[in-house]
Protein backbone atom coordinates (compact mmCIF):
# COMPACT_ATOMS: atom_id res chain seq x y z
CA UNK A 1 0.00 0.00 0.00
CA UNK A 2 2.88 2.25 0.49
CA UNK A 3 3.86 2.36 -3.03
CA UNK A 4 0.30 4.08 -3.87
CA UNK A 5 0.91 6.74 -2.02
CA UNK A 6 4.70 6.89 -2.99
CA UNK A 7 3.29 7.56 -6.82
CA UNK A 8 2.01 11.17 -5.88
CA UNK A 9 -1.53 12.29 -5.09
CA UNK A 10 -4.42 10.92 -7.33
CA UNK A 11 -7.54 12.93 -9.01
CA UNK A 12 -11.08 12.29 -7.84
CA UNK A 13 -11.47 9.61 -10.83
CA UNK A 14 -8.59 7.63 -9.41
CA UNK A 15 -5.65 8.76 -12.29
CA UNK A 16 -2.30 10.04 -10.80
CA UNK A 17 -1.44 13.90 -10.64
CA UNK A 18 1.61 15.53 -11.15
CA UNK A 19 3.63 17.15 -8.99
CA UNK A 20 1.43 20.43 -8.91
CA UNK A 21 -1.49 18.09 -8.52
CA UNK A 22 -3.55 19.65 -11.97
CA UNK A 23 -4.19 15.77 -13.28
CA UNK A 24 -1.50 15.57 -15.70
CA UNK A 25 1.71 14.03 -16.01
CA UNK A 26 4.94 14.88 -17.38
CA UNK A 27 4.08 12.81 -21.11
CA UNK A 28 0.81 14.83 -21.17
CA UNK A 29 1.81 17.83 -22.74
CA UNK A 30 3.61 16.39 -25.70
CA UNK A 31 0.45 13.99 -26.48
CA UNK A 32 -1.70 17.34 -26.64
CA UNK A 33 0.91 18.73 -29.49
CA UNK A 34 1.15 15.66 -31.09
CA UNK A 35 -2.44 14.73 -31.59
CA UNK A 36 -2.77 18.70 -32.26
CA UNK A 37 -1.23 17.95 -35.68
CA UNK A 38 -1.32 14.08 -36.22
CA UNK A 39 -4.93 13.79 -34.49
CA UNK A 40 -6.19 11.74 -31.56
CA UNK A 41 -5.10 8.56 -32.82
CA UNK A 42 -8.35 6.99 -33.51
CA UNK A 43 -8.51 7.69 -37.15
CA UNK A 44 -9.95 10.97 -36.46
CA UNK A 45 -8.32 14.13 -37.53
CA UNK A 46 -8.30 17.23 -35.24
CA UNK A 47 -10.44 20.09 -35.86
CA UNK A 48 -8.79 22.72 -33.91
CA UNK A 49 -10.32 26.22 -36.37
CA UNK A 50 -8.86 28.71 -37.42
CA UNK A 51 -6.92 29.44 -34.13
CA UNK A 52 -4.10 26.71 -34.04
CA UNK A 53 -4.00 26.00 -38.01
CA UNK A 54 -4.19 22.74 -39.47
CA UNK A 55 -8.18 23.58 -40.25
CA UNK A 56 -9.95 21.94 -43.19
CA UNK A 57 -12.89 23.97 -42.87
CA UNK A 58 -14.06 27.35 -43.02
CA UNK A 59 -14.80 30.33 -44.95
CA UNK A 60 -13.38 30.57 -49.14
CA UNK A 61 -11.13 33.76 -48.77
CA UNK A 62 -10.01 33.92 -52.46
CA UNK A 63 -10.71 31.82 -55.52
CA UNK A 64 -10.09 31.54 -59.38
CA UNK A 65 -11.48 34.63 -60.71
CA UNK A 66 -10.96 33.34 -64.40
CA UNK A 67 -12.44 30.28 -63.46
CA UNK A 68 -15.92 31.13 -64.80
CA UNK A 69 -14.73 32.05 -68.21
CA UNK A 70 -12.81 29.36 -68.29
CA UNK A 71 -16.13 26.87 -67.64
CA UNK A 72 -18.03 28.89 -70.63
CA UNK A 73 -15.06 28.82 -72.92
CA UNK A 74 -15.15 24.39 -72.52
CA UNK A 75 -18.64 24.56 -72.92
CA UNK A 76 -18.14 26.14 -75.89
CA UNK A 77 -15.43 24.17 -77.72
CA UNK A 78 -17.96 21.30 -76.91
CA UNK A 79 -21.12 23.16 -78.72
CA UNK A 80 -19.34 24.10 -81.35
CA UNK A 81 -17.80 20.73 -81.92
CA UNK A 82 -20.82 19.31 -82.13
CA UNK A 83 -22.57 21.84 -83.96
CA UNK A 84 -19.75 21.56 -86.37
CA UNK A 85 -20.06 17.50 -87.01
CA UNK A 86 -24.18 18.11 -87.38
CA UNK A 87 -23.65 20.78 -90.01
CA UNK A 88 -21.14 18.47 -92.07
CA UNK A 89 -23.79 15.67 -91.82
CA UNK A 90 -26.40 17.87 -93.15
CA UNK A 91 -24.22 18.47 -95.92
CA UNK A 92 -23.20 15.30 -96.78
CA UNK A 93 -27.06 13.80 -96.32
CA UNK A 94 -25.52 11.37 -93.52
CA UNK A 95 -27.90 12.11 -90.14
CA UNK A 96 -28.21 9.22 -88.16
CA UNK A 97 -29.12 8.71 -84.59
CA UNK A 98 -25.84 6.52 -84.18
CA UNK A 99 -23.81 9.63 -85.91
CA UNK A 100 -25.81 11.90 -83.42
CA UNK A 101 -24.68 9.94 -80.39
CA UNK A 102 -21.29 9.23 -81.51
CA UNK A 103 -20.95 13.06 -81.75
CA UNK A 104 -22.27 13.93 -78.37
CA UNK A 105 -20.31 11.65 -77.01
CA UNK A 106 -16.84 12.98 -78.57
CA UNK A 107 -18.31 16.75 -77.58
CA UNK A 108 -18.83 15.36 -74.00
CA UNK A 109 -15.10 13.70 -74.16
CA UNK A 110 -13.98 17.51 -75.49
CA UNK A 111 -15.49 19.21 -72.44
CA UNK A 112 -14.08 16.80 -69.59
CA UNK A 113 -10.78 17.32 -71.17
CA UNK A 114 -11.19 21.12 -71.12
CA UNK A 115 -12.85 21.42 -67.94
CA UNK A 116 -10.93 23.82 -65.32
CA UNK A 117 -10.13 22.65 -61.68
CA UNK A 118 -11.70 24.94 -59.43
CA UNK A 119 -8.86 26.50 -57.26
CA UNK A 120 -10.25 27.64 -53.73
CA UNK A 121 -8.58 28.89 -50.58
CA UNK A 122 -9.11 29.74 -46.69
CA UNK A 123 -7.33 30.13 -43.59
CA UNK A 124 -4.89 27.50 -44.27
CA UNK A 125 -6.17 25.07 -46.99
CA UNK A 126 -6.48 24.83 -50.69
CA UNK A 127 -8.64 23.27 -52.64
CA UNK A 128 -8.80 21.99 -56.16
CA UNK A 129 -12.17 20.82 -57.37
CA UNK A 130 -12.25 18.52 -60.73
CA UNK A 131 -14.85 16.61 -62.44
CA UNK A 132 -14.32 13.24 -60.19
CA UNK A 133 -14.07 15.43 -56.81
CA UNK A 134 -12.49 17.69 -54.82
CA UNK A 135 -8.47 17.14 -53.57
CA UNK A 136 -7.21 19.16 -50.69
CA UNK A 137 -4.69 20.15 -48.10
CA UNK A 138 -3.47 21.95 -45.32
CA UNK A 139 -1.01 24.95 -46.63
CA UNK A 140 -0.01 25.13 -42.63
CA UNK A 141 1.29 21.54 -42.44
CA UNK A 142 3.11 21.18 -45.92
CA UNK A 143 5.60 19.39 -45.93
CA UNK A 144 6.67 19.14 -50.02
CA UNK A 145 5.83 21.88 -52.73
CA UNK A 146 7.26 20.56 -56.20
CA UNK A 147 7.55 21.80 -59.71
CA UNK A 148 6.26 18.91 -62.22
CA UNK A 149 7.41 20.04 -65.53
CA UNK A 150 6.04 19.24 -69.01
CA UNK A 151 3.81 20.86 -71.50
CA UNK A 152 1.52 21.98 -69.46
CA UNK A 153 3.50 22.66 -65.38
CA UNK A 154 2.22 21.68 -62.10
CA UNK A 155 2.97 22.72 -58.43
CA UNK A 156 2.38 19.88 -56.64
CA UNK A 157 1.52 20.48 -53.03
CA UNK A 158 1.53 17.73 -50.00
CA UNK A 159 0.88 17.90 -46.74
CA UNK A 160 1.47 15.74 -43.43
CA UNK A 161 -1.85 14.07 -43.69
CA UNK A 162 -0.48 12.60 -46.98
CA UNK A 163 -3.21 14.39 -49.40
CA UNK A 164 -1.74 15.94 -52.63
CA UNK A 165 -3.07 18.71 -54.80
CA UNK A 166 -2.20 19.88 -58.25
CA UNK A 167 -2.08 23.56 -59.13
CA UNK A 168 -1.52 25.83 -62.50
CA UNK A 169 1.07 28.22 -61.48
CA UNK A 170 -0.49 30.33 -63.95
CA UNK A 171 -3.68 30.47 -61.69
CA UNK A 172 -1.79 31.51 -58.51
CA UNK A 173 0.20 34.06 -60.40
CA UNK A 174 -3.45 35.24 -62.16
CA UNK A 175 -4.99 35.40 -58.15
CA UNK A 176 -2.61 37.03 -56.06
CA UNK A 177 -5.02 36.29 -53.04
CA UNK A 178 -4.88 32.47 -53.97
CA UNK A 179 -1.23 33.00 -53.77
CA UNK A 180 -1.45 34.70 -50.31
CA UNK A 181 -2.96 32.17 -49.05
CA UNK A 182 -1.24 29.94 -49.68
CA UNK A 183 1.95 31.48 -48.87
CA UNK A 184 0.86 32.70 -45.65
CA UNK A 185 0.11 28.34 -44.63
CA UNK A 186 3.46 27.36 -46.64
CA UNK A 187 5.40 29.99 -44.49
CA UNK A 188 4.16 28.33 -40.69
CA UNK A 189 4.73 24.86 -41.86
CA UNK A 190 8.22 26.32 -42.71
CA UNK A 191 8.16 27.80 -38.96
CA UNK A 192 6.89 24.89 -37.31
CA UNK A 193 9.99 22.38 -39.46
CA UNK A 194 7.86 20.60 -41.66
CA UNK A 195 8.11 21.94 -45.08
CA UNK A 196 11.58 20.69 -46.05
CA UNK A 197 11.49 20.87 -49.25
CA UNK A 198 10.50 23.32 -51.91
CA UNK A 199 11.04 26.56 -50.52
CA UNK A 200 12.96 27.22 -53.90
CA UNK A 201 10.00 26.66 -56.20
CA UNK A 202 7.94 28.96 -53.75
CA UNK A 203 10.97 31.89 -54.34
CA UNK A 204 10.74 32.08 -57.89
CA UNK A 205 6.74 31.73 -57.66
CA UNK A 206 6.71 34.47 -55.22
CA UNK A 207 9.36 36.58 -57.58
CA UNK A 208 7.37 36.18 -60.54
CA UNK A 209 4.14 37.15 -59.05
CA UNK A 210 5.75 39.90 -57.86
CA UNK A 211 7.08 41.24 -60.70
CA UNK A 212 3.27 40.50 -62.76
CA UNK A 213 1.75 42.61 -59.95
CA UNK A 214 4.51 45.56 -60.51
CA UNK A 215 3.96 45.53 -63.85
CA UNK A 216 -0.13 45.33 -64.13
CA UNK A 217 0.12 48.18 -61.34
CA UNK A 218 2.38 50.42 -64.24
CA UNK A 219 0.47 50.05 -66.66
CA UNK A 220 -2.35 50.83 -64.81
CA UNK A 221 -1.14 54.54 -63.71
CA UNK A 222 -0.22 54.48 -67.06
CA UNK A 223 3.96 54.28 -66.46
CA UNK A 224 6.38 52.31 -68.57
Amino acid sequence: MESASESGPESPGGRPTGPDGSGSGPGDAYGHAYGQVYGDGCGREDRRGDADGGGDAGAVLAEDRGWVNDLWAAAFCALSLIVLLHLVDLAAGTVEAGRTALWTILAAALFAVLYPPRVTAGHDWLSVRGLLGERRVSTDLLTQVARRGGVAQRIVLRDVRGRRVEVDPMTLAANPLLWHELDRGARKARDRGLLRSGSAVLRSLSDRIESDTARGVFEVSGLR
